[in-house]
């Protein structure tokens, strides 16, 4: 288990939004609050008018989030600074405690406008509840584990690099920092690290040798590992490729294998950027082309510890459109299924 990351500061590179900006992105969050507060964040209705109200972004941010959508960057990374996030409850730190969207209206809002530029809103019915918008704050009892509700360092990882519709992007705002300043979020893009791979190490990555173990909060029928059928890590444009690793749950089947997951790992850790989150700063992940983690903390459990939000996108709905269930929640793909059925699900 690693002990600490280091990595360069990726603050400096962020979009800051003026408070005029904020304030007219605000604005349009409460009206659609207000216009919709009895509906499920999962209506269609509300998230086609999400879309819409996403006109009140600033021109710059819109086309620094499409030029992202399309072409990403070395990094797999964009962050925006100064949104807005209006009143806020206590930092939860039971699930039963997470509010509702309406308490939280203007972060939840404002951040599925961004995310309405990059692609279509998704959930996973395993994970969260299947919420649309999830809650990323510290977990009494859960400290230890190697997932959002935990505080130990997270391991870098592909978002939910198990499924098979894992989400093409994913935010996160932050609506309390850490207070001790050390719970950073970091990020490894591979068009930063694909220079420093050598040719047989990417030509083992390439190859369909590695298998990733599935999250414990997507396996509620065993207490077996369940792993994914053996898969490339990196796929697709020689120059641009995409990457689908996680450095806590994948492992490779053949020695080459091993050997070149540990030349990525170490050069990945070598290229790695980070943020320590503050209220209304809002990363954005290309889930294709980067891993992300987060750096150790101390949670407190007084209403005030870290506490972000969480949330996905789908560049397109069509290729899952079977599959999902209420609103824009994947169905289970793990419940009630043998092993062996996960895996055929995860090779789909």
């Amino acid at each position: 288990m690693r002990k600490e990351f280091s990595y360069a500061d990726a603050r400096p590179s962020g979009i800051v939004l003026s408070e005029t900006e904020s304030d007219i992105i605000e604005a349009a969050a409460l009206k659609l609050a207000a216009q919709y507060a009895d509906y499920s964040l999962h209506s269609t209705d509300l998230l086609h008018a999400v879309e819409l109200a996403a006109a009140a972004l600033p021109s710059r941010v819109r086309r620094a989030l499409i030029a992202f959508r399309d072409e990403s960057n070395a990094a797999g990374t964009l962050l925006l600074r100064g949104l807005p996030l209006g009143s806020l409850p206590a930092t939860p730190d039971r699930v039963e405690d997470e509010p509702a969207w309406t308490e939280v209206a203007v972060a939840t809002l404002g951040q599925l406008m961004v995310m309405s530029v990059l692609g279509r809103s998704i959930s996973y019915s395993d994970e969260k509840s299947g919420n649309l918008v999830q809650d990323v704050s510290p977990k009494r009892g859960a400290e230890k584990r190697q997932e959002n509700s935990g505080s130990i360092l997270l391991e870098l990882h592909t978002e939910d690099g198990f499924h098979p519709a894992a989400p093409h992007f994913l935010s996160l705002i932050c609506l309390r920092g850490d207070r001790d300043g050390r719970a950073a979020t970091v990020t490894g893009g591979i068009g930063d690290v694909l220079p420093h791979l050598d040719g047989e190490t990417v030509a083992a990555l390439r190859r369909p040798e590695f298998r990733t173990r599935f999250s414990t909060s997507f396996v509620h029928d065993t207490d077996e590992e369940v792993l994914t059928p053996p898969v490339p890590v990196l796929s697709g444009p020689e120059g641009r490729p995409d990457l689908r690793v996680d450095f806590h749950g994948t492992v490779g089947t053949t020695p080459a294998a091993r050997a070149a997951l540990a030349e990525l790992e170490d050069a990945v850790l070598g290229s790695l950027r980070g943020i320590v989150l503050r209220p209304g700063e809002l990363i954005i992940l290309d889930n294709r082309r980067t891993v992300h983690g987060r750096t150790g903390f101390t949670p407190r459990y007084d209403g005030a510890d870290r506490w972000l939000r969480r949330s996905f996108a789908l560049a397109d709905l069509r290729p899952v459109l079977d599959d999902l269930g209420e609103g824009r929640s994947h169905n289970a793909i793990t419940a009630r299924r043998p092993a062996r059925g996960l895996a055929a699900a995860a090779a789909a």
